[in-house]
């Protein structure tokens, strides 16, 4: 990165930039049917030009769905689909490196230097690392192309990206591949044009319930309240209280050492949470209702170890354990 003078580094992304928005404005005259012309005609070489056209398309913002249909219509749904897969995959490193060597140590001394909810997001990506990217690539939070530019901000291993990428983005390019397949067929009245559009919607519907399984599967598991004792015991973590500041000091009271940080006050005083995202997080209210909304969205920036707590303060006094209820504990926690 420091072998690139300033100069050239901002000439480089200005350019970049540039192409970017002419991509970008005359994306609507994107003919698919050209292209696909193009390539078949383009014979033995066809499937470099493919898979380099893809790669283009997806460091221009171009759209990579309906260039991966085509994929799939010009190469059938085997070869589409490694054709389709090694295109954004080159495409996703070239992103990648562009940012990682252009603009990373920029943008990390800035996010340092400012500190709060950006520095706190981009540690938990790191600290993530594979499974988050694994995580993106098989739930799109974010569309795929800015993603890839945005991955090169942080400091993942450049192997684990890529390797993780090309692995995890499978699924969604065999679905899509085969789709375009579908359309092929059916276009020349093929007799297996239901088969395969049965195929295709299958395929599609698997694609679209894996987001929902793999954000299940990365949902921390519930904190049983005699592991919450234990921690409270030994001062491990933080217990963060988010009921409401008459509630915490209550009838209930609340577990000695807890922080009160309301849920409706999380979003503006997030920052005295610290910037630790790796640190054990333990969130209680009167159940859990309260606390899985805090989870979920902690967990949405970069908090990684952000537990509920299982029946919350009933279930802490359903064993009979002591409570506090000085509003005093509603400070800042410190910081380990």
């Amino acid at each position: 990165m420091r072998m690139i003078s300033p100069r050239l580094r901002a000439l480089l992304l200005f350019v970049l930039a540039l192409t970017m928005v002419l991509a970008f404005s005359y994306r609507e005259q994107l003919d698919i049917a050209a292209l696909q012309s193009w390539v078949r005609d383009a014979g033995i070489v066809a499937p470099l030009l493919f898979v380099t056209l893809y790669a283009l398309a997806t460091v221009l913002f171009l759209p990579g769905s309906v260039v991966t249909l085509a994929g799939g219509a010009l190469f059938g749904p085997v070869w589409g689909t490694l054709y389709n897969l090694v295109g954004a995959t080159l495409g996703a490193l070239l992103a990648f490196l562009l940012t990682r060597h252009l603009a990373a140590h920029w943008v990390q001394t800035k996010i340092e230097n400012a500190g709060g909810w950006a520095q706190r997001l981009v540690r938990g990506v790191e600290a993530e690392g594979w499974r988050f990217v694994a995580f993106t690539r098989l739930v799109p939070l974010f569309p795929f192309n800015l993603l890839n530019y945005a991955l090169g901000l942080t400091r993942i291993p450049l192997l684990q990206y890529v390797v993780t990428s090309f692995v995890f983005m499978l699924p969604g390019t065999v679905a899509y591949t085969y789709l375009g397949f579908a359309g092929r067929e059916a276009v020349a009245g093929s007799t297996g044009t239901i088969r395969n559009a049965l195929i295709a919607l299958a395929l599609l519907a698997v694609v679209a319930f894996v987001p929902r399984l793999v954000a299940r599967l990365r949902l921390q598991p519930m904190l049983a309240i005699a592991e919450l004792k234990e921690r409270a015991d030994n001062a491990q973590g933080l217990i963060l209280d988010v009921r409401s500041a008459d509630d915490f000091v209550g009838e209930q009271g609340h577990i000695a050492g807890a922080f009160n940080l309301p849920l409706e006050e999380l979003a503006r005083r997030v920052d005295e949470l610290g910037d630790d995202p790796t640190r054990p997080i333990a969130i209680v209210c009167r159940t859990d209702r309260r606390s899985a909304e805090a989870a979920v969205w902690l967990a949405r920036r970069g908090f990684t170890d952000a537990r509920v707590v299982d029946g919350g303060m009933t279930a802490w006094l359903a064993q009979g354990w002591p409570v506090a209820r000085s509003a005093s504990e509603a400070k800042p926690p410190a910081q380990p």
